[in-house]
């Protein structure tokens, strides 16, 4: 198989604490990230642009601070990551200057990419670092995001990273050469998949269990990532990365498994509203509203049977079926004391105070867009 790598001209690449850090050896695996060091060199010789987004803040602190207990709390978390990400920032820095690139820090909660003004600063951020030839090295900021801790992977927010900078490849490194019928580490008969073109339940049926160790991904949140990627556009490739020289040989074309981006993936605020991860609430329609927003159509309050969650104007909301499947994805014009006011109405019923508002959908077609699968968070 030819490495899709050839055509790529912006490539996000997400490194996990397990790759980064001995945890046997209670340190950082420096020979392994100067060969990766390397690889991005060689990228950047050929004019492609690379982000990393890297775990290992917790785990390098873990070493310089002694914490050798299998559970922290919250608090022994957060310190822990304020100082590892010194320490991440500083082992990146030597190693990319080693090869005479300059790393930038960039620490990303997931409300820097749920919240559409942090959204567009920080894409605006990372733009301007790609322009003046800079290695942007992400972390999700430990530090200060409960959940980002409590939920701990790099994963979704690697593939909203590349969602947000418009990258054609999203690379995940592992400790597995990609995505298998089974666990190949407890069925001999399992059968490695080269490409994935479609994320159908089947596929997500493949994700399994983190592994142990500080770890704290596994297959489970990748097929997340791919999801959330290949509907923004973007390629995504997990790959071996316990070797040296790992995107070397993804170049060259080493097993891997390769998820087709999604054609046609559309305008950056709907690839905004598709990978968003955590709608507001939700609105179920009935079957007419469904059809209606298959042809083309605005969400009208008079399909609304149904309506949860508390939430503001132009806040990301689920749109489901009468069953509870969800078909769609949008920004609402209302709130949801105004939609709940308006729900199964048409227009020329609507409350006085809410008569002749400036739009009559609740979701213009603009600002929705169709699910051709559930996308979980």
């Amino acid at each position: 198989m030819v490495s899709p790598l050839q055509s790529a001209e912006r490539i996000v690449v997400k490194i996990g604490s397990a790759l980064l850090v001995d945890t046997q050896a209670a340190k950082l695996r420096d020979g392994w990230l100067d060969s990766v060091s390397e690889d991005i060199a060689a990228w950047r010789r050929l004019g492609i642009e690379v982000i990393i987004v890297s775990s290992g803040a917790i785990a390098l602190a873990r070493t310089q601070l002694n914490m050798t207990a299998a559970r922290l709390s919250l608090a022994e978390k957060q310190a822990a990551a304020s100082v590892g990400q010194i320490l991440l920032a500083q082992a990146w820095s030597a190693s990319l200057a080693h090869h005479g690139l300059t790393a930038a820090q960039l620490l990303l909660t997931s409300e820097d990419t749920e919240n559409r003004e942090r959204h567009l600063n920080a894409r605006s951020t990372l733009r301007a670092l790609l322009r003046m030839g800079c290695v942007p090295v992400i972390n999700e900021n430990d530090a200060i995001a409960f959940e980002e801790i409590r939920f701990g992977d790099n994963d979704r927010l690697a593939a909203r990273v590349a969602q947000m900078v418009d990258a054609d490849t999203l690379i995940l490194l592992s400790d597995i050469d990609g995505l298998y019928t089974q666990d190949p580490r407890t069925h001999a008969d399992a059968t490695h998949i080269p490409l994935v073109e479609e994320i159908d339940d089947r596929i997500r049926a493949m994700g399994g269990n983190p592994p142990p160790g500080y770890s704290s991904g596994g297959m489970k949140t990748k097929l997340i990532a791919a999801d959330i990627a290949t509907q923004a556009g973007a390629r995504m490739a997990i790959a071996r990365g316990n070797i040296d020289h790992p995107l070397r040989k993804l170049s060259s074309g080493a097993r891997a498994t390769w998820f087709s981006a999604h054609a046609g993936a559309g305008k950056a605020r709907k690839k905004w509203i598709m990978g968003s991860l955590r709608p507001s609430g939700t609105f179920q329609i009935d079957a007419g509203a469904v059809q209606a927003l298959r042809k083309g159509s605005s969400l009208l309050a008079v399909g609304v049977q149904k309506i949860d969650g508390q939430f503001p104007r132009n806040a990301l909301v689920t749109v489901t079926d009468p069953k509870g499947a969800a078909v769609a994805r949008g920004l609402t014009s209302y709130s949801s004391e105004e939609a709940q006011r308006m729900a199964g109405q048409r227009s020329a019923a609507f409350p006085d105070d809410l008569a002749g508002t400036h739009r009559d959908a609740l979701i213009h077609r603009d600002d929705l867009v169709m699910l051709r699968r559930t996308v979980s968070g």
